[in-house]
């Protein structure tokens, strides 16, 4: 029965464009709509990616190691590529990689979602479809917080479009990666263990500062809901 894994992750790259599009929508609302993915991207990485990690590799602190190594890693690598004032063409340009870099962190991410999907069902069709269910609610997400992220550093909309394709097709294609090959849960661990630094640097160092920079009660309750929202999410998935 693994090969249902294949046209399910097709539904999440459905779920991902839907977020995305809802992103660009909102446009003049970028500021409020990171509100809500700020919150999003910390509870994925502390109630989604960081239990999974744990899971997978055994070892706490290891996977604590290789969470800050994430955190410190994306830290250097933008302070290395912004330097200066943002005003400057160069910080332009900066932030675009930035950008870059935010957007491919979700989608190696959502490749990993697509890869549990197939490797679920290759165990028993009823754990594929709770990681399916999980998955495909915050694929949603995955949408919203990589257009985000992208319009966030640069306001470039034809780059954003890019990175949300590849995110929403990244799935699909762990999915079918999932379905061919044996894949070592403890190198997932892993990696996963990296990418739980790299999604808490971004969602709180990055765009909760940005979406909270003037006071808004609004705001304030789309990170709350964001927040509380993935970790249902995630507790109903592992119940």
């Amino acid at each position: 029965m693994e090969w249902i894994a294949i046209p399910l992750a097709g539904l999440t790259v459905v779920s991902t464009l839907l977020g995305g599009l809802l992103a660009f929508r909102l446009g003049r609302e970028i500021h409020t709509l990171i509100a809500l993915s700020g919150g999003v991207v910390v509870a994925v990485a502390l109630f989604d990616v960081l239990p999974e990690a744990m899971d997978s590799v055994g070892d706490a602190q290891q996977v604590g190691s290789l969470m800050g190594a994430g955190f410190l890693g994306f830290f250097l690598i933008q302070r290395l590529l912004v330097l200066h004032h943002r005003d400057e063409p160069d910080q332009a340009k900066a932030h675009a990689r930035v950008g870059a870099l935010g957007a491919a962190g979700l989608s190696a991410h959502s490749f990993l979602d697509g890869l549990a999907i197939g490797l679920a069902f290759g165990l028993d069709t009823g754990t594929g479809v709770l990681v399916f269910t999980a998955v495909v609610a915050h694929d949603f997400a995955d949408g919203l917080n990589t257009v985000s992220f992208v319009l966030r550093q640069g306001d470039d909309r034809k780059r954003a479009r890019r990175w949300l394709t590849v995110d929403a097709l990244a799935p699909l294609l762990g999915a079918i990666v999932g379905t061919l090959v044996d894949t070592s849960e403890h190198t997932l661990g892993l990696l996963l263990s990296v990418y739980a630094g790299v999604f808490l640097f971004m969602g709180a160092s990055d765009l909760l500062p940005e979406a909270h920079a003037h006071p808004s009660w609004r705001r304030v309750a789309l990170t709350v809901i964001g927040f509380c929202g993935t970790f249902g999410i995630a507790w109903a998935a592992t119940h």
